[in-house]
């Protein structure tokens, strides 16, 4: 299964995420299929952006988001 999801990027204590399309078996930091955006939660407000031609490429095409990933989708109107 083609998930979407978080991947952890930045140094300790400040991180920084990518998201990310990868295959649910490949490990959390490992490798990926396409890079979709990013995440900064260490600004106020957290930074999210998304690629909405790519997201909704892949939404169509079957990748389940993780519960983040989808309430982030949420918060920048990309679905319902």
């Amino acid at each position: 299964m083609v998930k979407m999801r978080l991947t952890r990027l930045g140094k300790k204590k400040k991180p920084f995420y990518r998201i990310v399309v990868a295959d649910s078996a490949s490990p959390r930091d490992g490798r990926f299929i396409e890079a979709i955006g990013t995440y900064d939660p260490m600004q106020e407000p957290a930074a999210v952006k998304f690629d909405e031609e790519l997201t909704k490429k892949w939404l169509d095409n079957g990748a389940r988001p993780t519960e983040t990933v989808s309430r982030l989708l949420k918060n920048a109107g990309i679905t319902k």
